[in-house]
């Protein structure tokens, strides 16, 4: 965890206590680096048999890049809901609104030794199955599903290409709400190698 050592080192001066985050790993870089740029935290909590998301977005500067570091061991049904407030307050500012601002979320690349960066400002979350569309669903167990049929994460790409985009065919992206946000940083990163244009998310 040697690379998390400076997101520890800055919230022990802020918050005046050490606190730990667990951040998800790959195997790629997407984004290196990212100037310019605010912290915001989601820590795991539990409170009796009950797991918590504890937001902390004290040193968050609206006209500033974004960075997002999540928990891994969190829920989707517990990190996208504080995900679409934070990107609503943001997208809704109008005074000091800074166009050019990105929102990321980070993680440890375990090959490169380095902190990652993966951009996600244009993306609109919906916490609700999608009405139409070819849905290519990612289950709590990390197997994929397209339109209720089981295809492997090797098999995907070529599967897509052949029977559905060749098609224009409207492919919506879902995810369990029960997925854990590591899992699902990873599925992201598998989808962004894919080349497709992802504009809206989906969990349920």
């Amino acid at each position: 965890m040697k690379y998390f050592s400076l997101i520890f080192f800055l919230l022990l001066v802020s918050c005046g206590n050490k606190e730990d985050i667990l951040l998800p790993k790959s195997n790629v870089t997407i984004v290196e680096n990212v100037v310019d740029h605010s912290p915001i935290y989601i820590f795991f909590r539990t409170k009796g048999k009950d797991t918590l998301a504890e937001v902390n977005r004290k040193n968050s500067i609206i006209t500033t890049n974004w960075i997002f570091n999540i928990d891994k061991r969190l829920p989707l049904r517990l990190v996208i809901p504080e995900v679409m407030k934070l990107q609503e307050k943001k997208r809704s500012e109008v005074v000091h609104k800074n166009e050019l601002a990105q929102n990321y979320y980070s993680y440890a690349d375990s090959i490169g030794k380095n902190m990652a960066f993966l951009p996600f400002t244009k993306v609109y979350y919906k916490m609700e199955k999608p009405k139409f569309g070819v849905v290519v669903f990612f289950d709590k167990d990390n197997k994929i599903w397209v339109n209720g049929l089981m295809i492997k994460k090797d098999k995907l790409e070529s599967f897509l290409n052949e029977f559905i985009i060749e098609k224009g065919v409207n492919l919506r992206f879902c995810f369990s709400k029960d997925l854990s946000y590591g899992t699902y940083i990873q599925d992201k990163i598998f989808i962004q190698s894919l080349k497709i244009e992802n504009k809206e998310e989906f969990v349920y």
